[in-house]
């Protein structure tokens, strides 16, 4: 099978549903839909969450991370955690779980490394979206976060399965962007529940269609993913902004620019990114 016979595959794949996850996904799928639940409270989430380490350690470190701690103490266990942070934020929480879930197979060093880098990119876009949406475009800072951490999924599926299609990731940008991010990339934000407003702005931002100043969530993911310091490993969309130039981007917000409140917001950025991480 070639290379666009494969993208092809999987296109078709996505679209009817029928993707490969790791079997350890589907309990964290389970944990989603609990949290989604409108009676779940805060000791049930606070259950559910303790019963997935690596989900409970997220979220406490994501509760001191310096976006959510301001001037309150240090929170010592899930409970408080969710208390904090919001059921919102949990979510997205469990988002990163599943994102990190759709990797965990990958094996060869080539596509772990590719998957690694993959996954700083998207820490860094979360923190950013978040603050972005917080401070420019007055979007709603925990639906930009998700967007943040979500947005690559697609390509994070690719990457789990690329070692049954050797060359897969050799092709066009221009094959990447039909096939990969939109088809597949559209299947599995589906099939992983992904609200309608999110899956919009990922698409805008396949799209490469930005306002600036930024006003929506698209404009603040894209936004967002120009001004990560960490780039994509894979193939990006024509005209997408390079890590230089994104270094030039700047305008006026009220009385500041944009670059002095990604300054302001620096530590925000950075304790984020390494909580996600």
């Amino acid at each position: 099978m070639d290379r666009l016979e494969a993208f092809k595959s999987l296109a078709a794949e996505a679209s009817r549903g029928e993707l490969t996850f790791p079997t350890n996904l589907d309990a964290t799928l389970k944990l989603q839909r609990a949290l989604d639940d409108p009676d779940c409270d805060t000791d049930t989430a606070a259950r559910l969450v303790q019963a997935e380490p690596l989900l409970a350690a997220r979220a406490v470190a994501i509760a001191n991370s310096a976006a959510y701690k301001r001037a309150g103490s240090e929170v010592t266990n899930v409970r408080a955690a969710i208390q904090r942070v919001g059921f919102r934020t949990l979510n997205a929480l469990v988002a990163a779980v599943i994102v990190r879930q759709l990797d965990s197979k990958i094996t060869e060093p080539n596509l772990r490394a590719m998957a690694d880098q993959l996954w700083r990119h998207s820490t860094h876009v979360a923190a950013l979206a978040q603050v972005i949406a917080r401070r420019v475009t007055h979007t709603d800072p925990e639906t930009a976060l998700f967007a943040g951490i979500v947005h690559e999924v697609g390509s994070f599926y690719i990457l789990s399965r690329a070692e049954e299609y050797p060359g897969l990731l050799d092709g066009e940008p221009e094959e990447w962007l039909e096939f990969a991010e939109t088809a597949i990339g559209r299947g599995v934000l589906a099939k992983l529940g992904v609200p309608a407003p999110v899956m919009e702005a990922i698409e805008a931002m396949w799209h490469g269609l930005r306002a600036l100043p930024p006003e929506s969530l698209g404009d603040t993911l894209l936004l967002a993913n120009d001004l990560s310091p960490v780039p994509s490993p894979l193939h990006v969309r024509a005209g997408a902004t390079s890590e230089q130039s994104a270094a030039t981007i700047d305008f006026v917000i009220g009385e500041g620019s944009l670059q002095s409140i990604l300054d302001e917001s620096a530590e925000d950025v950075r304790s984020l990114t390494s909580a996600l991480l």
